[in-house]
């Protein structure tokens, strides 16, 4: 047999001792049909490549999370996932049992309690095609309306919650120093994720006084499980704003430093540790650098983002690189998934539920 045809058997189909990274593991083809279920589908996109076969990655991934009873779950949620209508999926994993402990942002909690005390977000539109894109903004603006991508806030929902915190909230830290756990100190000092948990009790407490139709959300939810609400950056929301402005005439103030003790001793005590991260920014980072002051890892890390790695930012960083930073076990199952998390959050939720029960 000549040389050329030795090349030519290679290339259809046989074994080619320089192909180092080529196995006989065809990809296959994803069926969608009528009747099956959202795993099925996340089940079959293992069959595919390129983004399925990372949705599928992350699917057996957060599934092995969900159900390993000794895990301790860390949800890490960054961006408008509330005003998006991402509020029931978090609330009901809070619910269900599948969160231990919750990052977020202060604008995702203030969010959650406008719509907890009453208020709604609306369906809206990035612009106006009779108008230029300035001129439809700025007629938002003289509506009072505030713009999240394709959802419209009527401003005074923002009023009804700065009523809320002022009547509600801030008193009770300040008065009890017993409120929302350990509470205000003798000098009126309080720990973010006492305030938080207060604010869960008073979205709790308006939700059911009130009659509101909407779910308690989910501050109330972490509230009634005891699940603590970590907001590392609550300062860069209304909530953190409010809490500054009431500060001014009121013996009460905001330790940046004082949650770090509690979630680092969480993370310590965590037989299996594992971390679900929407999106990036300050609750990311925040989930991630809490394993640098244990002597472990995560086992288990599931991250959907839109943002690249390229760009050498937090929000885009891959998982193994968080491995080399020791935030991961060498061993530790993880997935990422680019895309919107939106799309994607309710879709991996649903999956990994689905074969949990």
């Amino acid at each position: 047999m000549s040389d050329s045809d030795e090349s030519g058997d290679a290339a259809a189909g046989g074994d080619d001792p320089h192909r180092e990274e080529f196995h006989e593991d065809p990809v296959g083809h994803t069926r969608a049909t009528a009747d099956m279920t959202v795993g099925e589908l996340v089940e079959g996109y293992g069959d595919a490549g390129i983004g399925a076969a990372s949705v599928n990655e992350a699917g057996d991934v957060l599934a092995e999370m969900f159900g390993d009873d000794d895990c301790t779950v860390f949800l890490s949620l960054a961006g408008a996932m509330v005003p998006a209508g991402m509020r029931r999926i978090v609330s009901d994993l809070i619910r269900d049992g599948y969160v231990d402990a919750l990052v977020t942002t202060g604008a995702n909690l203030t969010h959650d309690a406008i719509e907890a005390i009453g208020g709604k977000h609306h369906h809206g539109r990035t612009h106006d095609p009779e108008k230029s894109l300035r001129e439809h903004d700025e007629g938002l603006r003289d509506e009072g309306v505030d713009r999240i991508y394709n959802v419209y806030l009527p401003q005074e929902h923002f009023a009804a919650f700065e009523g809320h915190l002022r009547s509600e909230v801030f008193p009770a830290l300040e008065a009890d120093p017993d409120a929302g756990g350990d509470g205000a100190t003798d000098d009126g000092v309080v720990g973010i994720a006492d305030l938080t948990r207060e604010l869960g009790r008073a979205n709790a407490a308006v939700n059911e006084r009130d009659d509101v139709a909407e779910d308690p959300g989910v501050a109330a939810a972490a509230y009634e499980c005891d699940v603590p609400v970590y907001c590392p950056a609550v300062q860069d929301s209304v909530l953190g704003l409010q809490a500054w402005m009431y500060a001014q005439t009121a013996d009460f103030t905001l330790d940046a430093l004082d949650d770090m003790t509690e979630l680092t001793d969480l993370a310590f005590d965590a037989e299996n540790a594992g971390c679900l991260l929407v999106g990036g920014g300050v609750p990311k980072n925040f989930t991630l650098q809490t394993m640098l002051v244990t002597p472990r890892a995560y086992d288990y890390a599931v991250q959907i983002t839109m943002d690249p790695e390229a760009t050498g930012g937090l929000s885009g960083a891959t998982l193994e690189e968080a491995r080399s930073w020791g935030k991961l076990e060498k061993d530790a199952r993880n997935a990422s998934v680019y895309g919107d998390a939106t799309v994607m959050l309710p879709m991996l939720v649903a999956a990994a539920r689905e074969r949990v029960e």
